[in-house]
């Protein structure tokens, strides 16, 4: 799916119109909540087992960020070879979350949504599996980085309790070799670290976390990105 605006592949959608954009043609402005488009979406997550579910997350992540390796927290990682969750409508995969296991924590590599099904609650629901995931391990945060310009992925992890604890000046920049121009033409140059702190519960009321589940959810303006 292209940008409504230009060729390149279009990571949002509109939370108005409804139509595809790319960072660079994502505006930001100020709603009421009677503007936002409220959607229902049925969907189902598991985790990616199968080698399709693999194949389509790399699909995934050369249309979000062109390239297969993301560089977070210091660490390269190969974003389709690592343990992911997906979200289905029917049969059709349409949104992804990728995670690494270190030490006390658990990293959220890549999180992805198409943009015909963002704003239905899809990137809450693959973050609190990854969530579940970390205290049946028994880990004590869980992390996430992102892009000095992506204001919609900050609000959305703040909102699920994410707290901001280190910036890292230049870090993206220096990947890329340049100062690109990201969401909204803003230059993308450093990359800010968000966790969250996890209260482990016992296993038994976590069981639960390894099973399919279908959700149902309204429409919500902070789930509408793709970051990595």
């Amino acid at each position: 799916m292209s940008c409504k605006y230009c060729k390149k592949d279009a990571i949002y959608r509109c939370s108005i119109c409804g139509k595809p954009i790319c960072g660079e043609h994502t505006k930001f402005q100020t709603l009421c909540p009677s503007c936002i488009k409220k959607t229902t979406l049925n969907y189902s997550i598991n985790k990616a087992t199968l080698d399709k579910e693999k194949k389509k997350i790399r699909e995934f992540v050369k249309q979000f960020w062109e390239e297969e390796e993301q560089l977070t927290f210091d660490r390269k990682f190969i974003v389709a070879q690592l343990p992911a969750y997906v979200a289905k409508s029917g049969n059709d995969i349409i949104g992804f979350v990728s995670f690494a296991e270190i030490h006390d924590a658990i990293i959220i590599v890549a999180l992805g949504i198409l943009p015909k099904y963002q704003n239905a609650g899809i990137g809450k629901s693959l973050t609190q599996k990854v969530e579940a995931e970390a205290k049946r391990l028994e880990k004590k945060k869980l992390l996430v980085s992102t892009s000095n310009d992506d204001l919609p992925a900050l609000a959305f992890y703040q909102s699920l309790g994410f707290q901001i604890y280190e910036v890292k000046p230049n870090a993206i920049a220096e990947k890329h070799g340049s100062v690109l121009k990201g969401i909204s033409g803003l230059p993308v140059r450093d990359e800010l670290r968000l966790q969250k702190t996890l209260q482990i519960m016992p296993y038994s009321r976590l069981i639960s976390s390894n099973v399919s589940l279908a959700f149902e959810y309204p429409a919500n303006n902070l789930d509408n990105f793709s970051h990595g």
